[in-house]
């Protein structure tokens, strides 16, 4: 594997959407209240990429650490346990991952306020203890809670406020079916890993409910996403055109059938990677409602 190829599968592309969506709806709510501004929405784009890459790096750097990224291990190799990159290289590099989102971060404190500067602070404390620490909090069954609380509830509101400094309910309600979405994405990837997780002493919360319960968990996230656009949009708490999202459920339900079908890697891997497309293309209208909504 050349160089640029290994950087590029340690940044993990498939999970940058779960970043960048979040970002997206809050502008879409922005541009709905008469309220958006490009220098910030472009920060905090480029904010919320970096900690997400920032996070991967960490997140292959730490297992490679404590040896959970075995031989038996389902899906792409990990560049730091396979040696393809080297713990220093890494470390660097989530470094400079890292600066890259402070430097995004000082952008928006400047145009927003010290309340940017405690999500931004939370938020890479939360990537570095997923899996780093001396008690990582993904190896305990916390990683979908601060999934769902960080790239869910904070990331869908903290965009909206950088544009006019307010946090309107429906920035708020979006950010729930936001928020379901990305952790039925881990819970995707964990329901995948579970005999090698449990092998290896990492207790994920699928490990913890074992394979059924984590299988409805997801149905759950997934079902329970559409039902909030749903319900939001017909109680008028966010705007109308929001509730086009509910057009994209039969996608859905391909991706539950085989969740609760199948045990094998490949096509786990294939609603991981589908579920992450569900979250985007959600985002993506739910973001165009929103900004459609003051039409």
């Amino acid at each position: 594997m050349d160089r640029r190829r290994a950087w590029w599968q340690a940044s993990r592309p498939h999970t940058l959407p779960a970043a960048a969506t979040p970002v997206l709806v809050g502008a879409g709510l922005a541009i709905g209240d008469e309220a958006f501004r490009g220098g910030p929405f472009l920060a905090a784009m480029l904010g919320a990429l970096a900690i997400q890459v920032a996070a991967n790096f960490t997140n292959d750097l730490s297992d490679a650490r404590k040896g959970a990224d075995t031989e038996q291990r389902i899906g792409p190799p990990r560049m730091v346990a396979t040696g393809i990159i080297s713990e220093r290289q890494m470390t660097i590099a989530t470094v400079l991952a890292f600066a890259v989102a402070s430097a995004a971060g000082v952008y928006l404190i400047v145009e927003a306020g010290w309340v940017i500067a405690v999500i931004g602070i939370t938020s890479i404390l939360a990537a570095i203890g997923y899996v780093g620490g001396p008690s990582p909090y993904g190896y305990r069954g916390l990683g979908e809670l601060f999934v769902f609380v960080f790239f869910g509830l904070v990331a869908t509101v903290g965009s909206r406020y950088v544009h006019d400094q307010s946090a309107p309910l429906d920035a708020w309600l979006l950010a729930i079916p936001i928020g379901f979405l990305v952790t039925a994405i881990l819970v995707a990837n964990n329901v995948r890993d579970i005999d090698t997780d449990s092998a290896t002493g990492k207790r994920t919360l699928a490990v913890i409910l074992g394979r059924e319960r984590t299988r409805a968990l997801f149905a759950v996230l997934v079902f329970g996403a559409f039902l909030a656009i749903a319900l939001f949009g017909v109680a008028g708490w966010t705007p109308t055109p929001t509730m086009l999202a509910i057009f994209l459920m039969p996608f859905s339900a391909g991706l539950v059938r085989t969740v609760y079908a199948e045990t094998e890697g490949p096509a786990l891997i294939r609603v991981l990677k589908g579920t992450a497309r569900l979250h985007l293309l959600v985002g993506l209208v739910l973001a165009a409602g929103a900004a459609l909504g003051s039409v």
